[in-house]
C-alpha cells in the first residue's frame, strides 16, 4: 500500500502540526506517542467489536469465556474479578447474563460451599473455542502490514510501557 522507504501522514500528524505552529515553544512528541495508543485502541475495540457481534457476543462475553476457556477449568468469581479487572457486583452481573444465555454454569464448589465455580457449558465451550480461531485470524490481518520482527519489537515496547504504569501479571495466575 505504501512504496518502501514512504513517510505517509496519520491523523495524529496532522494534530501534532498544529500544536507545533501554535506552540512553537512545547515539543509534541510525547502527546503523538500517546494519541496513536489512544486511537489505536479505540480503531481496535471498534473491529474487535464488530468481529465478535458476529457471534452475538460483546468484548467483556469474549473476555470471561476466553478466561474460562484458557484456565482449563472452572474457576471461581473471585478468579475472574482478578483477570477481567472490574468489580464483584459487576461480574456478578456479568455472569448472570452469561448463565441467561447457557454459555456458562454457576455451581456451588463441593470442596468448599462458600465458594461458586463458573464453568463453560458444552455450548459456551463451542463457541468460544469457534470464536477465538476468527479472533486471532482478524488481529493477524490486523497487523499484517508488520513485518515479524516489527510484531515482536511493537510487543516489546508496549510490554515495557504497561510495565512501566503499573501493569503486571497476577500474582495467583488462573492456572495455579
Amino acid at each position: 500500500m505504501f512504496a518502501e522507504g514512504e513517510t505517509v501522514q496519520d491523523n495524529v500528524d496532522w494534530r501534532l502540526d498544529q500544536w507545533r505552529k501554535e506552540r512553537p515553544d512545547i515539543d509534541p512528541s510525547p502527546m503523538g506517542v500517546v494519541a496513536r495508543i489512544q486511537r489505536a485502541c479505540r480503531l481496535l475495540e471498534r473491529e474487535l467489536r464488530d468481529n465478535f457481534a458476529a457471534y452475538d457476543l460483546q468484548i467483556w462475553e469474549f473476555d470471561i469465556l476466553g478466561t474460562l476457556r484458557r484456565s482449563g477449568s472452572a474457576l471461581t468469581a473471585g478468579q475472574l474479578v482478578e483477570s477481567a479487572m472490574v468489580t464483584s457486583g459487576a461480574i456478578t452481573n456479568r455472569i448472570d447474563r452469561l448463565v441467561a444465555k447457557g454459555l456458562v454454569t454457576r455451581e456451588v464448589d463441593p470442596g468448599n460451599r462458600r465458594s461458586v465455580q463458573i464453568a463453560l457449558t458444552p455450548t459456551g465451550l463451542e463457541l468460544i473455542d469457534r470464536v477465538v480461531v476468527a479472533h486471532v485470524d482478524l488481529e493477524a490481518k490486523i497487523l499484517d502490514r508488520l513485518s515479524p520482527g516489527d510484531r515482536e519489537g511493537l510487543a516489546g515496547l508496549l510490554r515495557t510501557l504497561l510495565l512501566s504504569l503499573g501493569d503486571e501479571a497476577p500474582v495467583n495466575p488462573l492456572n495455579s
